[in-house]
């Protein structure tokens, strides 16, 4: 009886096997949300409580989202050129310094460049993490490993700090207005630069450091060429150009990134929509953030059980490529639940729109492992980082143009229909099955043939376990 041959372990990963890598991936992940959870609560309040104006704060918000976009393939080519580690580390200190300027800052200036410091971060943080997780694990276990696992859980350690850190957000300003004199005492000793609603963003300032000092000690990652400027510049456009190529090249890398696209319009329009609806519910505009606070953090808290679903979704269903039809199924259903009860606030009516809430996040939170798994099989190692960054920019660029056209339609339940129309448009691309691709020659970890991936651009990857191109079969 043969024994099955054991993948070698690249030093260049510090011999981390598949369980270590994942308790890593997961940590990095909560690290990196939670402070950005912590800000959501308060972000609003706390630059009205700064002087600004309704339509500043609009411009705040208008500089972070295009900071992000405009930033997405430039920075994910850029993880691909020096590394996974490096990137992470510097998005981290990019937060910690955005986090202390929006805490500390009372100039609209300051503001701003905080938010565009902190839509920098959010393009340099999308995918790096992820990349290095994979890399890691084939490394050790070869390009048959099972990611969904791994995947699921990163993405529910995400839902979970946003949650957590919505309601620590949230909590802590009306903690220090309990007691009296504790919500006077910061202004009072810092001349009015620290204020209660200023507190979470310098806490989370606090946790971008030991995010920062985490990913320099626990993410190893094989040593790379040493680089120049030059060279670095000269290899970014060339990521970002083998980004752009993907979906031409590939029809299943071409579902994931339409499926993103309609992830975003149904994103933009429960993001816009729903603060409203809680408001119109509840009276005053107040009282309705209340509710819409609690709701987020229910939505993050079924997108986090949705993710954790998702390898259970993929074998109910038979599959990744199922799992995602069934799951965008589900966040059909949720919109339409949503935009039949748009005339009514009767208690039935209100408890199927809280249902279809749900339904939504927990669809969209088991369709991201599996779509992100079947990713990861089409696109190497050279290009990963690449690929994830096009994919979120799928993401946010329909979401945008999503959200400005939910903003212009009469308000009822034609928002809520199109936005379901969309997700539906997306998930009939999985009915049928994509054809696999072409085989590649080599034998895999299992002894069989494996199939070729589709190559994201000419950059070379120097991991020391990645001896030829691979993609892992569904």
């Amino acid at each position: 009886m043969t024994s099955r041959p054991v993948p070698a372990v690249s030093p260049g990963h510090g011999g981390l096997d598949g369980a270590t890598a994942r308790r890593r991936y997961v940590t990095v992940s909560f690290l990196f949300w939670l402070p950005i959870g912590m800000s959501i609560a308060t972000g609003v309040l706390l630059f009205t409580e700064r002087g600004m104006g309704l339509a500043a704060i609009a411009g705040f918000y208008a500089v972070h989202s295009l900071t992000a976009a405009a930033m997405e393939l430039p920075t994910g080519g850029l993880s691909d050129v020096i590394g996974r580690r490096p990137v992470l580390a510097i998005a981290g200190l990019l937060n910690l310094t955005a986090f202390t300027l929006i805490g500390l800052g009372a100039a609209g200036w300051a503001i701003a460049l905080g938010m565009g410091l902190m839509g920098l971060a959010r393009a340099l943080s999308s995918g790096p993490a992820e990349a290095w997780y994979v890399d890691t694990v084939h490394a050790h276990a070869g390009p048959d490993a099972d990611l969904r696992t791994g995947l699921a859980r990163g993405s529910s350690a995400t839902s979970a700090a946003l949650g957590l850190g919505t309601l620590l957000g949230g909590g802590l300003p009306w903690l220090l207005g309990l007691a009296p004199g504790l919500g006077e005492w910061p202004a009072d000793t810092t001349g009015g630069l620290v204020i209660p609603l200023s507190v979470p963003a310098l806490l989370g300032a606090l946790v971008e450091g030991v995010f920062v000092l985490y990913v320099l000690s626990a993410l190893p990652e094989p040593p790379r060429p040493r680089t120049t400027l030059r060279r670095v510049m000269g290899g970014v456009p060339a990521a970002i150009a083998a980004g752009l190529r993907l979906g031409a090249r590939d029809a299943l890398i071409r579902r994931i990134l339409l499926t993103a696209s309609a992830a975003g319009a149904a994103l933009a329009a429960v993001e816009l929509l729903t603060p409203g609806r809680a408001a119109a519910l509840m009276g005053t505009a107040e009282s309705g953030a209340l509710v819409f606070a609690g709701l987020a953090c229910a939505g993050f808290l079924c997108s986090a059980l949705g993710s954790q679903l998702a390898p259970f979704v993929a074998r109910f269903t038979g599959g990744s490529e199922r799992a995602v039809l069934a799951s965008l199924g589900l966040v059909t259903l949720g919109l339409t639940l949503l935009g039949l009860t748009t005339h009514t606030m009767s208690p039935l009516a209100t408890t199927v729109a809280v249902t279809g809430y749900g339904l939504v996040y927990l669809g969209l939170g088991a369709a991201g492992p599996n779509e992100n798994d079947l990713l990861h099989r089409r696109v190497d190692a050279s290009g990963r980082a690449t690929a994830l960054s096009v994919q979120s920019l799928s993401l946010q660029l329909v979401a945008a143009g999503a959200g400005l056209g939910a903003g212009a339609l009469p308000p009822g339940p034609l928002p809520w229909l199109l936005a379901a129309t969309a997700v539906l448009a997306g998930a009939l691309l999985w009915v049928r099955r994509a054809a696999p691709a072409p085989p590649h020659h080599g034998p895999s970890a299992t002894g069989g043939p494996v199939a070729a991936p589709v190559p994201a651009g000419p950059l070379h990857d120097t991991a020391l376990e990645e001896t030829h191109p691979h993609a892992r079969p569904t």
